[in-house]
């Protein structure tokens, strides 16, 4: 049987599977005989690395550091194909998903870190629906409307716009901006009865024990603050996690990248920072595209039940797996 070599054809028919269980990366023993298990191999001047089952290396008493899913495309690529891992490299990149590809005779497998399965399956989802739909746009990102918040579509920023900490002599054009991007509230879509409540919780937020300078970000345009985000502490248990929001842009330049440029600054650094994931509660036709998935499919979830799959976790590049329990935001949104 041929394999596909068409990059548009193969990324459009690509179906991801996940295999079951958990999948790791060993350095097999010098002269010990092959186990049973052992998925993939490549010999090496340094020795033997095997790809095998979590539950087979614990069961040979091997160690190992990097967990991962196991992700088929099942669609039978050539082995000759050009630019089927490189478009999916970019898309799990741009996700802030580390990716580690095994080409077999048929198909492509990817092995991704455990907690990011859920994200990369839905990327890579994406991806293929992205090229069956624009076949001329296969490697660009999906544009989207933006939300009540009054964000944007995934597009470059205003030329001239700068990213910077927040100072104490913002805080007022930060409060007045929030009033004006939350005038119509959000959660009603009705003009906001006074003063949102969004303005007196980053009041609250400023002079908490939660606040975290570093993620308070003002996007400045000519002088003038037109954006700000802010990420507190948060937690799920003893385990530290980021709370964002709110998140504001002036209306007059709203969908004009601002939003999106804010968000991908406070993911650069909470990675940077070696923050675990940011939790947020926000529209889920918005921040799924950079990378933020319902909380509770990784275990975390929502202080309020009826904010469902609203209630957002990204998970980051140090996110360790195995965090159960309900999210706990900074002490001012408990006022609410």
């Amino acid at each position: 049987m041929t394999g596909e070599k068409n990059l548009q054809a193969l990324l459009a028919g690509m179906h991801p599977v996940q295999r079951s269980g958990e999948y790791v990366y060993v350095l097999w023993p010098h002269g010990r005989p092959l186990a049973p298990g052992i998925e993939a191999a490549v010999r090496e001047a340094e020795g033997l690395t095997v790809v095998l089952p979590r539950t087979a290396a614990d069961r040979e008493g091997l160690s190992y550091d990097f967990v991962a899913a196991w992700i088929t495309l099942e669609i039978h690529s050539a082995l000759e194909a050009v630019g089927l891992t490189a478009a999916v490299s970019k898309a799990l990149t741009e996700a802030r998903i580390s990716c580690n590809v095994l080409a077999g005779f048929h198909h492509d497998h990817l092995l991704v870190p455990v907690a990011d399965a859920p994200r990369a399956l839905e990327v890579l989802a994406g991806l293929s629906a992205r090229s069956r739909q624009s076949p001329a746009g296969l490697l660009e990102p999906v544009q989207l409307a933006g939300n009540a918040h009054g964000l944007d579509e995934v597009r470059p920023p205003i030329p001239g716009l700068q990213l910077r900490d927040e100072a104490p002599a913002d805080r007022d054009a930060i409060l007045a901006l929030t009033a004006e991007a939350f005038a119509i509230s959000p959660a009603t879509g009705l003009p906001a009865d006074g003063e949102p409540v969004e303005v007196n919780v980053l009041r609250e937020l400023f002079d908490s024990r939660e606040y975290l300078p570093g993620f308070s970000v003002v996007a400045e345009l000519d002088g003038e603050v037109v954006g700000h985000v802010i990420s507190t502490r948060g937690w799920v248990g003893s385990q530290e996690l980021l709370g964002l929001g709110p998140i504001s842009v002036t209306p007059r330049l709203q969908r004009q990248g601002i939003g999106s440029a804010l968000m991908k600054e406070t993911i650069a650094r909470a990675n940077a920072a070696g923050e675990n994931g940011i939790a947020l509660l926000g529209s889920t036709g918005y921040y799924p595209r950079f990378g933020f998935v319902p909380a509770a499919s990784l275990g975390v979830l929502p202080p309020e039940e009826v904010w469902g799959d609203n209630f957002q976790l990204l998970p980051l590049a140090l996110w360790p797996g195995g965090i159960h329990g309900v999210f706990r935001y900074a002490e001012p949104f408990t006022r609410l």
